[in-house]
């Protein structure tokens, strides 16, 4: 079931619970899955949009142009959100993905927590490999 808290915004609580309850390699799949989410709701609302574009023009009487302006603007407004979602979260996801990698031993996303995270700040990380700690900036 998908948090709508998460859905508003990220923080580093939700990115440390996200690993110790997935592991980093599912917390990134999952983030990937959510932000592709919304690219194909954006590209539905297109669909969707070109389509009352198209209605609009076929029908004559002001009921059904207003039906039509009220599709355009929901479609519009649910798709340009969408799309900012879309790429606020796939940035999100690879801004993270760039710091999984150990940088001793280059062991990539084989990470597990270090104690707690704290409610503002970097992640802290080991190494399942090589165990050394680093931080992961959310």
């Amino acid at each position: 079931m998908i948090d709508p808290v998460a859905l508003c915004h990220h923080h580093p609580m939700q990115l440390a619970k996200g690993i110790q309850r997935h592991g980093f390699r599912k917390w990134y799949e999952r983030e990937l899955l959510q932000c592709h989410a919304h690219m194909t709701l954006a590209f539905l609302c297109t669909i969707g949009l070109l389509g009352a574009v198209e209605a609009a023009t076929q029908f004559t009487t002001w009921h059904d142009r207003l039906i039509d302006a009220l599709a355009i603007v929901a479609c519009a407004g649910i798709g340009l959100w969408s799309l900012r979602r879309y790429l606020y979260l796939l940035n999100h996801a690879e801004y993270v993905a760039n710091q999984a990698e150990c940088p001793d031993c280059g062991s990539y996303g084989r990470l597990e927590l270090v104690g707690h995270a704290p409610a503002d700040g970097p992640v802290p990380v080991r190494c399942r490999k090589c165990a050394r700690q680093w931080s992961i900036h959310d």
